[in-house]
């Protein structure tokens, strides 16, 4: 997602800065700097990266035992846009995900559209998972994409996926991950450390936990997958605490931001998906 950008978020720009591949190594490893520079998901967490400065975050505090972070049964059907929520935009990408509030039996939710299209809405929000480990949501795919495949660039396509990212906090990070980091921000500027992609996926076994196809920044973990299910409302919840440090083997920075994308730019296939509530808890339900 962000490279030698193939894509960006508006309406802010971004301008790569040019740099080539780090001569790091760990543990007999050569780090290889060129996985970030055509990678869709450098795109996608460097641009929803750009949205989440442009607009104040949520914070915890005084939030009780639940932080809504998209709270969009509370919203009027027709709008475009959910409050506090921007759309993530892909220049280089032909057509964008369509997004609106829409009526579902008795209460509002967000539908999303995409036609060999890709774009998101996202997010910011400041959360300590030590405190509000849990998030909860609820969403609704119509079809799965045939093409779609999790170990593959040109498979990145999902019909639904929950994005959360997590601040960099450089003095609990070790030398390699960090000297990987720096090469990053030299080809693409500010970019979050890490991030959890929870989709609904075509065929991998549910619970499967595996780097993105394009850089290892980004964890994809399976939530739902394959055809059980379409068409009905699916409620999820996730310990991110837990799932933090089982796909990065290390304690969470803060959360911060979240977001949702519907996306088959890849494919060039059609999938329509719908999304709930989304909250964040101390306690599981």
């Amino acid at each position: 997602m962000s490279g030698a950008c193939r894509r960006t978020a508006q309406p802010c720009s971004l301008h790569p800065s040019p740099g080539g591949a780090l001569p790091l190594r760990a543990a007999g490893r050569p780090f290889d700097a060129t996985r970030f520079k055509k990678g869709r998901v450098e795109q996608w967490v460097t641009g929803l990266f750009i949205v989440l400065l442009a607009i104040p975050p949520i914070s915890q505090a005084d939030s009780g035992s639940v932080i809504e972070v998209g709270k969009f049964s509370a919203e009027s059907e027709g709008v475009a846009l959910p409050t506090g929520w921007k759309p993530l935009i892909f220049k280089k990408v032909g057509s964008s995900t369509q997004y609106k509030l829409v009526r579902d039996g008795d209460t509002v939710v967000v539908k999303a559209l995409s036609e060999a299209s890709a774009s998101g809405l996202a997010k910011p929000v400041k959360i300590d998972l030590k405190e509000y480990p849990f998030v909860r949501w609820r969403w609704k795919v119509e079809n799965l994409l045939k093409k779609s495949d999790i170990s593959r660039k040109d498979g990145d396509d999902y019909p639904a996926r929950l994005y959360i990212t997590f601040e960099y906090e450089p003095e609990k990070v070790n030398l390699f991950k960090k000297a990987k980091y720096q090469a990053g921000r030299l080809l693409f500027g500010d970019i979050p450390i890490g991030a959890l992609n929870y989709i609904w996926d075509t065929k991998a076994p549910v619970g499967t936990f595996v780097d993105n196809a394009f850089t290892d920044f980004a964890k994809m973990i399976v939530v739902r997958s394959g055809a059980q299910g379409i068409g009905t409302w699916a409620e999820e919840q996730r310990n991110v605490y837990e799932d933090y440090k089982k796909a990065f083997g290390e304690e969470p920075p803060m959360v911060s931001g979240v977001a949702i994308m519907t996306d088959t730019d890849n494919t060039g296939e059609t999938a329509t998906a719908y999304y709930g509530d989304i909250v964040f808890k101390k306690a599981a339900d």
